[in-house]
């Protein structure tokens, strides 16, 4: 059973960074995979924020993120990270980290599909002006 925790959720102004992780269980790295971050702010849909898989070096990143913040994964320690910097209060949201099996790149699926196979409980992120 496939299990993802986000954390590194917190209250920052605007202009600052958090680093936020997904620690990944129950899952075999060495499948072909990407591990995406979503989220969701109050009153909208959720929107895909960034997308890494192992297939090849291809990232997706939101428009109005790119540049500001950077997916990294570890396989050694089945962790998926998102450094965000130079946060906006419009990235305040609840940020979901998630897992897909595929062997599409992180940024083909990501720009097609949002359809995930296991996704983590919600880390709150809160950017204050």
């Amino acid at each position: 059973d496939v299990q993802l925790q986000a954390s590194g959720g917190g209250l920052v102004e605007a202009g600052g960074s958090l680093r936020l992780s997904c620690v990944v269980s129950g899952f075999f790295f060495f499948d072909d995979y990407v591990i995406g971050w979503f989220r969701q702010a109050p009153g909208k849909e959720r929107e895909v924020v960034s997308c890494i898989g192992n297939v090849n070096e291809d990232i997706y990143y939101l428009d109005s993120v790119k540049d500001r913040f950077t997916i990294t994964s570890d396989i050694a320690r089945n962790t998926a990270y998102l450094k965000m910097h130079v946060l906006k209060p419009e990235d305040t949201a609840v940020y979901y980290c998630a897992v897909k099996r595929t062997r599409y790149s992180g940024y083909d699926y990501c720009t097609h599909f949002s359809d995930m196979d296991s996704w983590g409980k919600g880390t709150q992120v809160t950017v204050s002006s």
